[in-house]
């Protein structure tokens, strides 16, 4: 089998790829990708084409206009590529404002010469496709162990889940959970996030199993009045996280709603866990699992991956 050269595109593909045992032969990654933290040092193939910096509502509107001009969000740097050699370059196509998009990686692979890299683009949307992504990826790099190895990391990380499981208890009536994606203007969690807070005991608002990611309105949020408010704005830590919860501070329905009064407002590190479709969709399980069920569930996460507002 010729020398592995994988370039990795989108942060939960380097996840995967170092899960199943292949991080030494990344040789580029993402601007964005940064766990685990061996791979920074990695020279970056991608840059965002617009400020990053700045409020919620003005990225929001920056990236809206890039899409509105039918230009990409994100530039690939062919002439990086073209010196890494990859023999496998991984992406995505499931949102075009997270990473660069397939399209993107489409157009700058066929300015590489021979040999021409293999592309693995994935697509989630529910937990099951983590599975199925772990086992195309490990398959693609390695034709001939690739099952075996996909069955180990795969058992592996759905025994962590079902351990989680088993600490989650089975309380009646389940708490009302709204998870915000996006602070100004409004969008709630979709894809794979209704599922994890379903499995953690709570009963998810807005977003739906499968599903993009959907604008919330202001009226709709206070008609739902949900039990708990998790915000985990996408590409955020911790501390951005509790900064863009200070945008909802100053809009009046926010302060009428209960889960506000009864300081049940919960930040997340979104961009290190839920906004990452890879193998720490099952941290993510286990953060839902210490927020709705502290007294049944510790896993080490609290003021680490989320606090208290």
């Amino acid at each position: 089998m010729s020398e592995l050269r994988i370039v990795s595109l989108i942060p939960s593909a380097t996840e995967i790829v170092t899960q199943l045992g292949f991080g030494e032969s990344l040789v580029g990654r993402s601007h964005s990708c940064d766990f685990p933290a061996a791979v920074k040092a990695l020279p970056a193939c991608t840059a965002p084409s617009f400020d990053p910096n700045g409020k919620s509502k003005e990225i929001h509107d920056r990236v809206s206009e890039l899409l509105h001009r039918g230009l990409s969000v994100y530039d690939v740097d062919v002439k990086m590529l073209q010196k890494l050699r990859p023999t496998h370059i991984l992406t995505q196509d499931q949102c075009e404002v997270c990473a660069a998009s397939l399209v993107d990686v489409q157009k700058a692979v066929a300015q590489i010469i021979e040999p021409q890299p293999e592309v693995i683009s994935l697509k989630p949307q529910v937990l099951a496709d983590l599975w199925d992504d772990l086992r195309r990826v490990a398959i693609s790099l390695d034709p001939t162990n690739g099952n075996a190895i996909a069955d180990l990391t795969i058992a592996q990380l759905q025994g962590r889940l079902q351990d989680c499981l088993k600490k989650v208890p089975a309380k009646l009536p389940q708490p009302t959970v709204a998870c915000i994606e996006w602070t100004d203007p409004l969008m709630g969690a979709g894809n794979w996030v209704p599922e994890l807070v379903s499995m953690a005991g709570g009963h998810p608002l807005f977003g739906h199993v499968g599903r993009h990611s959907p604008w919330i309105a202001w009226e709709d949020l206070t008609a739902a009045d949900p039990d708990l408010i998790i915000v985990m704005p996408c590409g955020y830590d911790l501390p951005e996280g509790r900064q863009a919860i200070k945008s909802l501070d100053q809009m009046p329905p926010w302060q009428s709603l209960k889960a506000v009064k009864d300081g049940r407002i919960f930040v997340v590190d979104g961009d290190q866990y839920f906004n990452r479709p890879g193998p720490r969709l099952v941290d993510s399980l286990e953060i839902l699992a210490e927020i709705l069920h502290p007294d049944e569930c510790s896993f080490g996460y609290a003021m680490k991956a989320w606090k208290i507002y």
